[in-house]
């Protein structure tokens, strides 16, 4: 006859005070080897319906006694066999998800003691022996069964948990299988082996819950800890998938019950994870059909709300909606919306150039898996972002408009040739202009001896034709000459001829300063544009005509390219040196042209500035009109990219008048100049306008700053911070950063003067 259940509780209450009061050994493992046959696998187990209730009623109980009372007193009454058989093995054999609680639990509570490093190493042994599988695999049979949802939860917890756990209460004594680089991935091959049980029950025709699985990995992801649990899960998943349709199965369940707060990192995992498409696609079946929310986390945030995956990760992406045809209708959505924001000036203007990178790139794969009719189709909103993107005043966005639209061009034109820009990636943009003087030279204004004269070594036309050796007849071959061998051998030696002959320039070179300004490309020379305004600064330097060049910025009747060349004249690298050679200098940190780059900026030497009596007429010309627009010209409308290259140019001159007179008035009106524009919704213009702050924290003597200026530079400091933090452009932010530091640096220079 069955005893009743009171008995086996009665037993175990027994065997539990045996352990707290006796130190008698033979007592004590009596004691134990009578529970023992309450857990089954012995010669004299107890029969199956107290087995059944000692598991279910009462075995965390005893092992909470167990631990509770255990002392080096009693245990060391056990020999090493007898600790195994009738200690350890509750540990090791009995219900895992009860065994792991308790253990952890135990740890939690205890302070330091023999009880506690003997419960950590039970623990230890625990995960090294399969405990973690044995645990889940339980849950999995619970849930089958409609297990506790509430037990389910905490050992879920626990569960991922364990590490953080063990690192708080260790601390420096903590051991390495708890250490989260080595428990995750521990975690990852108990979780195949589980699927190992669930793949061969399913094989045998029962049923078996995976939901707790997949509720221990979408967690695992969601704390973090992805990378460790994936690296060892997804190959293992790969070779398991690649001809087996249960595996495949198995896979594409695992992922689909991962609950939806937790889906979009085991999804962002598997996409980086998954060598290629097709594995990607074997991995997560249709999910992106059947599931809304890893639906949403495919098609828009890993696409659009975000730019930080490499390419690798766009192409498994979009080549997986492409490969299945249940799938294929969202990348034709994914692609409309992606030319949406490709398309809209506004993303063009306020986004991060990172983030149009990104698009691009997303766009021209998915170009790659469309067919002509599917494109063709599209065509209309692939042209409207590349019209937004070659309108950007900044290279890059430019230089992307140029590409996406050539590789559309290259889908669509079956015949006849392809769209092709001349674009130049890389390297010197001007590769037949002469040598510049290096910074600090003696070169004297109206000196010939220090000149560099114009190489014409790889010129062999020009050596058997007569060119002209006067600038009066340059100014007359330039003006009316029909002869475009003769017109183009002016131009090449046209800037060798200013230099030589100073004195002659002085007379003309208002009227050599008109022509040059207006003049146009009769014929095509390589280099002309670079060729025509070094003749212009030239004669800037041989006589100084730079009042009628800055006075001509703000006139009727100059198109937008002569604009700039004013501009560029101004802030010549090769003007600015002779002017300043006697004061180091070094260029600001801002993007002149699609080539040019300048250092970063460093605070430059003390000395006399050559540039004191020109600085004034340079820039205040420039800044005193720029809110009046014209009939052709409103640099705070539509023309913001000669408004941006203004800004450039202007911070540049500010820079360059440095101990000059000038340059407190100067910096006084370049700052009213910054805060009006301050908002401006163009990157480029921005970041003008920071280089020029940077500008002014360099030029402007720093008590004057700090007398005169004080609350615009105290609300200056408080706009720099906003942008540092919330300016979508990458190069902005780094300039505000950049200014924040020199306004510290100025500030503590100031109080280390004694008063």
């Amino acid at each position: 006859m069955d005893p009743e259940p009171f008995e086996v509780g009665h037993v175990v209450r027994e065997a539990i005070n045996i352990l707290s009061s006796s130190r008698n050994g033979v007592q004590i493992s009596e004691a134990l080897g009578t529970i023992k046959c309450y857990l089954g696998g012995t010669e004299n187990q107890a029969p199956l319906k107290e087995r059944e209730e000692f598991t279910r009623v009462h075995f965390s109980a005893f092992l909470r006694g167990l631990v509770s009372n255990l002392s080096p007193d009693w245990i060391e009454l056990l020999t090493s066999d007898q600790q195994k058989e009738l200690w350890d093995s509750f540990f090791l054999e009995g219900p895992a998800d009860q065994v792991f609680l308790v253990l952890l639990d135990s740890i939690i509570s205890m302070g330091p003691s023999f009880c506690l490093m003997k419960v950590i190493s039970i623990l230890e042994q625990f995960l090294q022996t399969g405990g973690m599988s044995a645990l889940m695999w339980e849950v999995c049979h619970q849930q089958a069964q409609a297990g506790l949802p509430t037990f389910q939860e905490t050992l879920l917890n626990k569960v991922v948990c364990l590490p953080d756990h063990l690192c708080n209460k260790l601390q420096g004594n903590n051991l390495p299988i708890f250490f989260p680089q080595n428990y995750f991935p521990l975690l990852a091959t108990e979780i195949i082996q589980v699927l190992q049980r669930i793949s061969d029950s399913l094989r045998d025709g029962l049923d078996c819950s995976i939901s707790f699985v997949s509720q221990v990995l979408g967690k695992v992801c969601m704390h973090g800890r992805r990378e460790e649990i994936l690296k060892v899960l997804v190959p293992r998943l790969m070779d398991l998938t690649k001809v087996d349709c249960i595996w495949q199965r198995i896979c594409w369940r695992l992922v689909e019950c991962v609950p939806d707060r937790w889906i979009e990192a085991v999804v962002c995992g598997f996409v980086q994870k998954a060598p290629g498409a097709d594995v990607l696609s074997r991995l997560l079946g249709n999910l992106v059909v059947k599931n809304k929310k890893a639906q949403f986390v495919v098609t828009q945030k890993l696409l659009l709300q975000q730019y930080s995956y490499a390419t690798a990760v766009l192409q498994n992406l979009l080549g997986y909606l492409a490969l299945d045809s249940l799938r294929r209708y969202l990348l034709i959505k994914v692609l409309k919306e992606l030319l949406e924001t490709w398309g809209s000036s506004s993303a063009v203007k306020h986004s991060p150039v990172e983030q149009q990178l990104y698009v691009s790139k997303a766009i021209l794969i998915c170009l790659s898996h469309l067919k002509e009719p599917e494109i063709e189709k599209l065509l209309t909103s692939m042209m409207g972002g590349m019209k937004c993107h070659l309108d950007s005043n900044l290279p890059r966005v430019r230089r992307l408009g140029m590409i996406v639209a050539e590789s559309i061009s290259s889908r669509i034109t079956t015949d006849g040739p392809c769209l092709k820009f001349q674009v130049r990636l890389h390297g010197n943009p001007h590769p037949a202009a002469p040598a510049v003087p290096e910074e600090g030279s003696d070169l004297e204004l109206d000196s010939d001896d220090d000149l560099i004269p114009y190489d014409m070594s790889e010129d062999k036309e020009l050596k058997k034709m007569k060119v002209p050796v006067y600038i009066r007849d340059c100014i007359e071959v330039l003006t009316g000459s029909e002869d475009m061998d003769k017109w183009e051998a002016t131009m090449k030696v046209l800037e060798s001829l200013i230099r030589r002959n100073s004195a002659t320039t002085r007379e003309v070179s208002m009227e050599l300063a008109k022509v040059l300004l207006h003049l146009e490309e009769k014929t095509y020379i390589e280099g002309f544009v670079e060729l025509r305004k070094r003749a212009l600064v030239a004669v800037t330097i041989t006589d100084a005509v730079v009042q009628y060049l800055t006075s001509q910025f703000y006139s009727l009747n100059y198109s937008l390219c002569q604009r700039m060349d004013i501009l560029d004249v101004s802030d010549s690298p090769l003007l600015s040196s002779l002017f300043c050679r006697s004061s180091p200098f070094f260029y600001l940190p801002i993007h002149k042209s699609p080539c040019c780059t300048r250092p970063s900026l460093v605070e430059p030497a003390c000395g006399p500035n050559k540039f004191s009596s020109l600085a004034g007429h340079f820039f205040f010309p420039l800044i005193q009109n720029f809110d009046r627009p014209l009939v052709t010209f409103d640099l705070l409308g539509d023309d913001h990219l000669v408004l941006g290259r203004l800004a450039h140019t202007l911070a540049i001159l500010m820079y360059f008048a440095i101990h000059t007179v000038a340059a407190a008035a100067m910096g006084k009106s370049l700052l009213e100049f910054v805060w009006a524009l301050r908002f401006h919704t163009d990157s480029y213009v921005r970041q003008g306008l920071l280089s020029a702050v940077s500008s002014i924290l360099l030029s402007v003597p720093s008590e004057r700053l700090l007398e005169d200026m004080t609350d615009e530079f105290l609300e200056t400091q408080s706009w720099l911070a906003d942008v540092a933090e919330k300016d979508p452009d990458g190069d902005c932010r780094r300039l505000a950063w950049q200014n924040l530091l020199l306004m510290e640096n100025l500030l503590k220079k100031l109080r280390s003067v004694p008063s």
